[in-house]
């Protein structure tokens, strides 16, 4: 079926490749939500010397307060204003006392769909049109207005500051072929915005709430990842090494390539030193590495790493390791989803570092929403051939529960890190819980952290407990 792109990054996704010719999308949201915007990005996007897009406005703002502050976006070029997009008011049409007004509105449109083929109609504002016309009447101009569209090449959107209640009953939203719905949601730490598909015909859209940021390059869309096709794993084979002395051995020589590997532990205990090792060692393998942080800035990073001995401050700046900070204050699961899409897209990371779970939770807006989002965050990378490993904390005291979120039956690999009271001192101590596709070491061992990061030391024997706070001697069975 032949579509019409928005051209707007993110949004022909959701769409499944734009509107179709002679369709009608109603573009419903409270003010501020961003219709306006979005609706004149498409026009300028769209609008070709050939084929020009219409801008019909009723009671909306002046066209020069809406050029005004279209002139800080990119996509607006003062050029195209007249010869690729007509800005026209529909007002005094409405306005007017004669009978027969609405009609003569219709007749406008249609004509100038008809005559001039242009590839976008916006009428903004569509719902002020009540307030000139009874209800039967109305019915009628839609059914007229929608049913002439149809016969052209023309897409016809109508936008409107409509309440959730209106759009279960208006009539415009009944006889629409698409109907999209912006939102905005106050919410700590960030607000967000989103958009919702509510209803398309004929075409596979993708559904949920899909995160969307109005920049200076204008609006951006991010479908969330649970609704796209991530794709089979890429197939790699061999072992990956973590540069963890000794934990590689234990491990049947190393991480699955490709597998995703879960680290527990609580605060302190070592998980972003081990992050740091496993792309130090990436990076004297010459693979190309990407390590997501919400708390550790690249610099931060840099020098912690620089202080066990790892170089990583040259690998930052030629490109080998990619450091994506995002703080907590400003995670959006979506745009963190998009970001890694990005990093991941040609092919050449070959190791992923996240640090770590119980910020991407606390981001996650639906409570039932993140089991999903980990499964198909998990599935992209390793679809894109790379190898994962995610960090989570535990508690410090006491046994450690299911790391937050309830998602470790995702992973192929479990390892917790673990401090123990052991004769009066505190320790830390190292398991590997699962390994899905290899044998592994049931053992406890002790493991030091250094000048040269974190050691795998002596197993932990005739000791119990380790996996609750109290390491104790195991009593000695009789023979």
């Amino acid at each position: 079926m032949k579509r019409l792109a928005t051209g707007v990054p993110g949004l022909d996704v959701v769409l499944g490749g734009g509107f179709e010719p002679g369709s009608v999308t109603v573009l419903a949201g409270a003010p501020g939500t961003g219709k306006t915007i979005l609706a004149q990005q498409m026009c300028f996007t769209d609008a070709t010397p050939q084929r020009r897009s219409v801008y019909y406005t009723t009671l909306s703002e002046p066209h020069t307060k809406l050029v005004r502050h279209l002139a800080s976006f990119d996509f607006f070029v003062p050029e195209a204003l007249g010869s690729q997009v007509e800005y026209l008011h529909l007002g005094d049409l409405v306005r007017d006392d004669k009978s027969g007004r609405m009609r003569s509105l219709v007749e406008e449109v249609t004509r100038k769909a008809l005559e001039e083929n242009p590839v976008l109609v916006v009428i903004d504002s569509a719902k002020a049109l009540r307030d000139f016309t009874e209800d039967r009447e109305l019915r009628m101009v839609f059914y007229d207005l929608i049913s002439r569209i149809a016969h052209t090449e023309s897409a016809l959107l109508l936008l409107g500051e409509y309440t959730p209640a209106e759009m279960e009953s208006g009539v415009e939203f009944a006889l629409a072929d698409t109907i999209i719905h912006l939102a905005y949601e106050p919410r700590d730490p960030i607000d967000r915005r989103w958009l919702r598909v509510v209803k398309m015909r004929g075409t596979n859209h993708l559904e949920g709430k899909h995160t969307f940021r109005i920049g200076p390059t204008g609006f951006e869309v991010f479908p969330r990842i649970e609704t796209l096709d991530t794709g089979p794993a890429t197939e790699v084979t061999g072992r990956i090494r973590s540069g963890i002395t000794c934990l590689d051995e234990l491990m049947g020589g190393g991480i699955g390539a490709g597998e995703a590997t879960l680290m527990l532990g609580p605060s302190g205990v070592g998980k972003t030193i081990s992050g740091l090792r496993f792309v130090a060692e990436g990076i004297t393998q010459d693979e190309r590495c990407l390590y997501v942080t919400f708390q550790d800035t690249v610099e931060q990073l840099v020098k912690m790493a620089a202080g066990l001995g790892w170089d990583l401050g040259a690998a930052t700046e030629n490109g080998q390791l990619v450091v994506h900070h995002v703080p907590l204050g400003e995670l959006d699961l979506d745009l963190l989803a998009a970001r890694i899409r990005q990093e991941l897209a040609d092919g050449s990371i070959r190791r992923v570092v996240i640090d770590s779970l119980a910020e991407m939770v606390f981001a996650a807006r639906e409570s039932d929403r993140f089991p999903a989002y980990a499964r198909s965050l998990t599935g992209i990378i390793r679809a894109a051939g790379a190898t994962l490993l995610i960090t989570s904390e535990t508690t410090i005291l006491g046994p450690s529960p299911e790391p937050i979120g309830g998602v470790s039956f995702l992973f192929h690999n479990v390892i917790l890190l673990r401090y123990i009271e052991l004769k009066s001192c505190i320790g830390r101590a190292l398991s590997i819980v699962k390994m899905r596709n290899s044998d592994h070491s049931k053992d406890l061992f002790r493991f030091t952290i250094g000048t040269d990061g974190l050691t795998v030391g002596e197993s932990l024997e005739s000791v119990t407990g380790v996996l609750g706070w109290s390491a104790l001697n195991a009593p000695t069975v009789a023979s």
